[in-house]
């Protein structure tokens, strides 16, 4: 099976592993994968043995997933074939070898959570998550889905809540989902802020009441330009690792400064005199798989609604042939939203 590998020097591409198909667990299900989702962040934190918790190497890399079922073992009975899967993982590996969830490969396994709850058994969290998606949904599409569920459940875990204010920084397809959700439950005003000019003008689309490109400038005096009382939440989208002082300085007093996903730094310093005296900050750095599950069906109306179009959060999608190209330009930092790759 071919499959995306990862060493602990670096090196990375496409490798053929020993993989026995039909060695997969009882409440099991194989998958054929259609398309996976690249992370900028966890995935080159990954390729660089930054990401805490995966020290063993190689790993095959991937946890975007999307795939088609196309065998079901004995006690599955909520899985039938044809059925299209999110977050379908990697199944057994050869020694020598590690997951890092796997996706990038041909094939991948899911477990059928629901039989397992109705047999008396706990299925590990992440089969929570393992969601059928509609056969009429794009396998692109599908990938994106993913993000969406993960911002959406995170939101649920920070408190957001319509009639409250907010303040994103970075609108790459993560910050842009949180605009978008933000104005899909009722949050106002919300600002987006970004240097990215084109970014701003999608961020204003998705629902932005206020955009600021912060090349250069104060994002404090910006923010305070425009709502001088300060933001319920101020929300760092993209790890930068300054936000942190920058949003207390934007927040109004018993406001919350968020972080979503992993730090650029390992360190940082607050400078305490910026923030109001009683403030809280909070990180969520791993999607909590039964929220994101439970999620599930809100994304899939919203989409059915016409009120989301993952459509415009993708930016590139890329053949699994070609996937050294994917994180080529993540290491060239240049410009984009999503990219998802298809098999």
């Amino acid at each position: 099976m071919k499959a995306y590998v990862v060493h602990k020097d670096g090196k990375r591409g496409i490798e053929d592993i020993p993989v026995a198909l039909n060695d997969y667990g009882e409440y099991e299900a194989l998958v054929k994968m259609l398309s996976c989702g690249v992370c900028n962040g966890t995935d080159m934190k990954i390729i660089h043995s930054q990401f805490k918790g995966i020290d063993d190497y190689p790993v095959v890399l991937g946890h975007e997933g999307v795939g088609e079922v196309v065998e079901v073992s004995s006690k599955v009975r909520h899985l039938k074939k044809g059925d299209r899967v999110l977050l379908p993982f990697i199944g057994k590996l050869p020694e020598g070898y590690y997951s890092a969830w796997g996706a990038y490969a041909e094939y991948n396994v899911v477990t059928d959570a629901k039989s397992m709850l109705e047999d008396g058994l706990e299925p590990e969290e992440f089969a929570l998550a393992q969601s059928v998606i509609p056969n009429t949904v794009d396998p692109v599409d599908g990938a994106m889905m993913i993000t969406f569920r993960e911002v959406l459940s995170t939101m649920g875990i920070f408190g957001f809540e319509g009639g409250k204010s907010l303040a994103v920084l970075g609108l790459g397809p993560v910050g842009l989902s949180f605009v978008r959700f933000a104005k899909l439950i009722g949050m106002s005003p919300i600002v987006a802020m970004d240097i990215d000019d084109e970014k701003l003008v999608l961020a204003k689309e998705l629902g932005a009441d206020f955009v600021l490109n912060t090349k250069g400038k104060s994002i404090t005096d910006e923010v305070l330009a425009i709502l001088p009382e300060g933001v319920d939440f101020a929300l760092d989208a993209v790890g930068v690792t300054s936000f942190i002082n920058d949003g207390m300085a934007i927040i109004k007093p018993n406001a919350k400064v968020c972080v979503y996903g992993i730090s650029a730094k390992m360190n940082q310093e607050i400078d305490w005199s910026k923030n109001p005296y009683n403030w809280t900050l909070q990180f969520n750095q791993f999607p909590s798989k039964k929220l994101e599950g439970e999620a599930h069906a809100q994304i899939v109306e919203w989409i059915e609604q016409g009120k989301l179009d993952p459509k415009k959060f993708v930016s590139h999608v890329i053949p699994f042939e070609e996937m050294d190209k994917a994180f080529d330009m993540i290491e060239n930092k240049e410009k984009m939203l999503k990219m998802v790759v298809t098999f």
